[in-house]
């Protein structure tokens, strides 16, 4: 009989109780999740081995036709690309030997990602002799990083965490770049603010550390320590973990800060001491990247009719940098505006934003950012519609952006009038950017789903003491209803 209550409980998402909703989803429904992640995860898996073998040449490389296949079959993937080139398929250890000539080019095992990033890439390489062997190691490596992402934000957001798990994002981007890990960051953090029963400075430092260590993975998680401290400062949920008689915490602000600071300080500093140059490298490689055809950013497709390379490239130069900038202080003084209208620093919705911002204005829009921003799907109660239409867009850059590099690369037809790639990479490329636009403000006005689950307990709550008082013969308290 507990097993039939268990299974209702996990498969019915919403039950009344005393006029409000109360989100049901036990442990099956979230083993159902996972399930279903780790099976897209696989898909996603046997969308890249397509490319791999039968056969390798002397470096490893997959043959035959590996540069037309990639893309004609549409199942590129960077980690089996960068095999040749970095010097992982020689197993050097990444940054310490490393640098960057006078090209542009990395060389002695530099790689273009953080420090985190670069010792993955290295043990995911250490027993492979061969780019099929390297994809499956690395696929291996960050397989528990998208299943762990999965648990998290089922115990979070629940059956919107189907998002996630069976989203062809998923499908397409898991093993594509070695973003998971950064993602799992991200998700941590929120779980440990927002689920750990620890005092709140406990908590945040403890997500702060986890966002630092996502920036040495992908700088990108490293924004969401700007809203965490606002969090903080602001003094939780509702004001309600503020010191005494303060009306800001200041001092926890700054710890949060401290924390991630001196994370990110003691990830990067042995290899700044065994290798600096080769350590450099990997920034001085993003900051000399040209804005062009494979970054697909709006920049490109947005200033490239109008200027010619060189004006181009200054000016994406200023303009990315301070757009981004001021994107991240509108989503935070909109925050304030929140907290001071509701009496919670919106954390949550303010990081979607800067996501947003970040992914629309950067230079650089590769295709698999999309598993950057599926999560806060999940965290942020938006419409589906939003994540729905955002994943239409995405599977029209990332399915096209690489038929058409082989229609380019191999002489068939690429003009925008005689190519549906084409066709369909400008509906990526600006289906994506209007609808990050919009949903920058959607997240902005979104409550998240914590905030969802702390009233159903406050209101479950008042339920249990209201029964109590009844099954006791005692008035009822103040205010409350018959």
């Amino acid at each position: 009989m507990r097993l039939v209550h268990e299974v209702v409980a996990a498969v019915v998402p919403e039950q009344r109780d005393a006029g409000r909703p109360t989100r049901h989803f036990g442990r099956t429904a979230l083993a159902i999740v996972v399930m279903l992640c780790g099976l897209t995860l696989l898909i996603g898996f046997a969308n890249k081995d397509r490319c791999t073998g039968p056969q390798f040449d002397q470096w490893g490389r997959t043959q035959p036709d590996y540069d037309k296949r990639n893309k004609a079959e549409v199942c590129y993937s960077d980690i089996q690309h960068l095999w040749i080139g970095r010097d992982i398929d020689r197993h050097v250890f990444p940054y310490v030997d490393g640098g960057i000539n006078d090209k542009g080019v990395l060389v002695g095992g530099s790689v273009e990602y953080p420090v985190l990033t670069g010792v993955l890439i290295w043990i995911g390489a250490l027993f492979a002799h061969n780019d099929a062997e390297f994809l499956f190691y690395s696929a291996m490596l960050m397989l528990p990083f998208g299943l762990a992402t999965g648990w998290m934000l089922g115990k979070l957001g629940r059956w919107r965490a189907l998002l996630w798990a069976i989203g062809p994002p998923l499908v397409l981007y898991a093993f594509h770049n070695w973003d998971l890990p950064v993602v799992f960051c991200s998700v941590a953090a929120v779980y440990v603010v927002h689920r750990w029963n620890r005092p709140l400075h406990e908590r945040t430092i403890v997500a702060s550390i986890l966002l630092a260590l996502g920036f040495a993975f992908k700088i990108y998680s490293g924004i969401f320590v700007l809203p965490l401290m606002l969090y903080v400062l602001t003094g939780g949920r509702d004001g309600r973990e503020l010191p005494d008689g303060k009306k800001y915490d200041p001092l926890g602000a700054c710890r949060v800060v401290t924390a991630a600071i001196a994370t990110v300080v003691l990830v990067n500093l042995p290899f700044a001491v065994a290798g600096y140059d080769g350590w450099k490298a990997s920034f001085t490689f993003q900051q000399l990247r040209r804005v062009d055809i494979t970054t697909n950013s709006v920049w490109y497709w947005g200033l490239r009719p109008f200027m010619d390379d060189n004006e181009m490239q200054s000016l994406v130069g200023l303009l990315s940098p301070v757009t981004i900038i001021i994107s991240f202080a509108v989503a935070c003084w909109i925050g304030w505006r929140r907290y001071r209208a509701e009496g919670t620093y919106p954390w949550i919705p303010v990081s979607g934003a800067m996501l947003c911002g970040f992914m629309l204005l950067h230079k650089v829009h590769s295709p698999q950012y999309t598993l950057w921003l599926v999560p806060m799907f999940v965290l942020l109660r938006v419409p589906l519609r939003w994540a729905f239409a955002y994943f239409v867009a995405d599977l029209a850059m990332g399915i096209g952006i690489f038929r058409w590099f082989y229609a380019i690369e191999f002489g068939q037809p690429a003009g925008i009038y005689d190519s549906f790639s084409a066709q369909a990479v400008m509906i990526g490329v600006w289906g994506r950017a209007a609808l990050l636009v919009a949903l920058f403000v959607a997240f902005l006005k979104a409550r998240d789903v914590v905030s969802d689950d702390d009233d159903d307990r406050r209101v479950l709550g008042k339920t249990a003491a209201r029964q109590t008082r009844r099954q006791a013969g005692l008035p009822r308290a103040s205010g409350e209803s018959a």
